[in-house]
């Protein structure tokens, strides 16, 4: 186990997942080897479905898509980090080097677009783990996916803190300019320094709000999530990032408080430890007084936002400036009354189509 994060990595931690029959004690054998940084290693999720359903209360979406498993933008805060575990493998290092992808993904969309049961909803593009994170520009499958959902004329929302999805602009403005398209730019601090060690991987606070100015002169729906607000590190930022993200375009804001499920407490406590000790007992202390005594609240209601006096004042502090913006809670309703099922290769809908084109 690594003292401090590998160069370019979020934890220095190699938790061992909690469904293995072992786990892993460190030991200092008074040998100073100094490990290479881990690379990223890729492989294929042989998942037979690419839409995931939830009935979660605290979500304004009842479907998602994530193309891959894991992250390598490397946030010391991702909730996401303990789904890990059910691979067997760690939610630390392993959750930003070992990546998994569903190559099939488009094709697997499609079929699950062109089956009679199926009905329309918007779908969250890349909410567990950022559709954009660096891999995609390698694999392409976030892409392919928006191509499909353009083609069914399929709305679709997502959330990323990477400036690659300006290469699908072309495809997002299309949807946009039927209302079949909304994006949120997550942005965690201003403060690039604070942001290169919490999200060693993403982009630079600034970029992100150059890509929030792309897509919203794009004629895009975007706006701006502030996720994580994590107290006493943060929590500052609220007005002076709400009053960035207008300047740049953004016409609707949200705000997440910091989540620590599982894994992921002893992850971001040592991140603490590594980059913000003299803060690190008064972020921990101010997080249980906002969640009723405990590092978390898995309880529906209460996990995104928490409680207590520091919530009420976050929330008068953001919608106060909100509305000083002219920024709304939500995003412009997207329609799914367009909605195109595909026609599958073989299928009656296309042996008639094929039939039609054929000269008489």
């Amino acid at each position: 186990m690594n003292p401090t994060p590998p160069k370019g990595r979020g934890s220095s931690l190699a938790i061992d997942s909690r469904f293995l029959d072992w786990q892993r004690e460190p030991f200092d054998d008074g040998w100073d080897d100094a490990a290479p940084a881990p690379a990223t290693t890729l492989s294929i999720d042989t998942a037979r479905t690419v839409i995931t359903y939830n009935q979660s209360p605290d979500i304004p979406f009842d479907r998602s898509i994530n193309p891959y498993r894991g992250c390598e933008h490397g946030c010391a805060y991702c909730f996401a980090r303990p789904s890990h575990a059910w691979l067997g493998l760690s939610p630390g290092l392993d959750f930003e080097t070992r990546l998994s992808y569903k190559p099939d993904a488009a094709a697997t969309l499609r079929r699950e677009l062109a089956a009679p049961r199926y009905r329309c909803a918007p779908i969250a593009l890349g909410v567990n783990t950022d559709a954009y994170q660096p891999v995609e520009r390698q694999l392409g499958l976030t892409r392919e996916i928006l191509r499909v959902l353009r083609d069914c004329r399929h709305p679709v929302s997502i959330i990323t803190k990477s400036a690659l999805i300006e290469r699908d602009i072309d495809l997002l403005a299309e949807l946009a300019r039927d209302r079949l398209a909304h994006v949120m730019v997550s942005i965690t601090t201003l403060q690039p320094g604070l942001a290169r060690t919490l999200e060693p991987r993403a982009a630079r606070p600034a970029r992100r709000l150059q890509t929030v100015r792309a897509l919203a002169e794009a004629g895009v729906p975007v706006g701006v999530l502030c996720a994580p607000l994590i107290p006493a590190l943060n929590d500052h930022e609220i007005e002076v990032l709400l009053d960035a993200a207008a300047a740049h375009g953004a016409g609707s804001a949200g705000y997440i408080l910091l989540r620590l499920p599982r894994e992921v407490q002893p992850i971001f406590e040592r991140w603490l430890a590594e980059h913000a000790p003299e803060r690190a007992a008064r972020v921990m202390s101010l997080l249980r007084q906002s969640r009723e005594g405990r590092a978390n609240d898995p309880r529906f209601g209460h996990r995104m936002r928490g409680s207590g006096p520091f919530v009420a004042l976050y929330k008068q502090r953001f919608d106060l400036a909100c509305r000083r913006l002219g920024l709304g809670a939500r995003g412009t309703p997207l329609d799914s009354t367009r909605f195109a099922p595909p026609a599958l290769p073989g299928t009656q809908q296309t042996l008639f189509q094929e039939a039609g084109d054929k000269p008489s």
